[in-house]
């Protein structure tokens, strides 16, 4: 039998999605840290990894995240979101 803490594990793995965005107007880690302050307000983002480079962030959330909600919180960090974004569940 396995311990209620795995067990507990598991289960708040099932419940996150990975996503992939591009956000556009970014050059430098400022601008990084700008994208990711406002994405981690979002409510059940747990985490934001930014690459100014590719214009690519991932998260990861409890749940997919509404579209207009995440445009919003990159276009409060003063950038655009270049494209729709897909909710992956993680296994």
């Amino acid at each position: 039998m396995a311990a209620p803490g795995l067990v507990l594990a598991k289960a708040i793995v099932a419940a996150m999605y990975a996503s992939t965005v591009t956000v556009t107007g970014m050059s430098c880690g400022h601008c990084a840290d700008a994208v990711r302050a406002e994405i981690t307000k979002l409510p059940g983002v747990n985490s934001v990894d930014v690459d100014v480079e590719s214009g690519k962030v991932q998260l990861v959330s409890d749940s997919e995240l509404q579209l207009a909600a995440l445009r919003t919180a990159v276009e409060e960090a003063g950038y655009e979101l270049a494209g729709p974004t897909a909710g992956i569940r993680l296994p």
